[in-house]
């Protein structure tokens, strides 16, 4: 097989000259240049220049040899510089795997924004429920729900299994109130995963540790996103994974109900495949992702806190 590194040298003796000034310009010494100059020649099994005291003369095996040669290292070496280059800036397009429903809590003006600030990189958005397989995929990042399991795979939680997510518009509280206690949701309009039964079994976590109450309503559906509009147009009251609701929050489009009583969320974590040689592409947009959430999470907290 033929070393790359001796066609590379063998252009650069071409354009210097000589084996002095091409090792010159390589740092080697002359007698190595030459020699393996001549270990290509033999592997090639034809002279590819002539050697005199005072210049190299190319054959025509040689001359042919370069013009096909010369063009092909120039575009190794501009490569090269373009990957060094990139390595200093946000480059390349980025694969993203993600939930269906990712940009109804994630804004696409964050996109927009991550774009602008990063000219150089593309976005690729596969969407779907099922678990991508990040190799076979050639995903680069992954987010997931749930917790982190070993998958082979460097994680990282963006937020942790955490309160969430009992919640009303504010044109539902003021026509029918805000229940006091658990118990009074049962005279409430409920929106709940569709259940053969009618009624559906919330399990909350509060001040007397877990509890459970019956629940029932005049809607419901069988996914999470179909509950949020529902709850949006005050259809009722609604328990909801916090990633969905909290932009709303914030917006002061839902309000809170019951804030003591917590329902465990499955949190939101971040997969790449290794965490060698990440692409700053990469990273840039895990940051991105995760400046974004925990300024929203935190503000959520400060809403909370406040009473809503």
């Amino acid at each position: 097989m033929l070393d790359l590194n001796d066609i590379a040298m063998f252009v650069q003796v071409v354009r210097s000259g000589s084996f002095a000034e091409a090792a010159r310009r390589l740092g080697l010494p002359s007698n190595t240049v030459s020699r393996r100059i001549q270990q290509l020649e033999a592997r090639l099994g034809t002279r590819l220049m002539q050697r005199s005291t005072r210049k190299l003369t190319l054959t025509s095996a040689g001359l042919a040899f370069h013009e096909r040669c010369a063009g092909a290292v120039d575009g190794l070496v501009e490569a090269g510089h373009e990957l060094i280059s990139g390595s200093q800036e946000p480059s390349g397009k980025v694969r993203v795997a993600a939930p269906a429903d990712f940009f109804d809590f994630l804004p696409m003006e964050w996109v927009a924004e991550f774009l602008a600030a990063h000219p150089r990189v593309q976005l690729d958005f596969v969407l779907s429920d099922a678990k991508a397989d990040l190799i076979a995929e050639q995903i680069d990042i992954a987010f997931r729900g749930g917790p982190l399991r070993d998958s082979g795979y460097v994680g990282r939680q963006l937020f942790s299994v955490q309160s969430g997510g009992l919640v009303a518009s504010p044109a539902y509280v003021a026509a029918r109130g805000s229940p006091n206690s658990l118990q009074e949701l049962a005279n409430h309009d409920c929106v709940t995963s569709a259940h053969p039964s009618g009624r559906t079994a919330w399990r909350l976590i509060g001040p007397d540790g877990a509890e459970e109450i019956q629940v029932v309503g005049r809607f419901s559906a069988n996914t999470a996103q179909a509950l949020r509009k529902a709850t949006l147009a005050g259809l009722g009251i609604a328990l909801l994974p916090p990633t969905m609701t909290r932009l709303d929050i914030h917006a002061n489009v839902l309000v809170p109900v019951l804030p003591e009583y917590q329902h465990a969320s499955q949190g939101l974590n971040v997969l790449y495949p290794s965490r060698r040689q990440l692409p700053l592409a990469v990273s840039a947009f895990i940051g991105l992702v995760t400046e974004k959430l925990t300024a929203l999470d935190a503000m959520s907290e400060v809403h909370k806190s406040a009473g809503g």
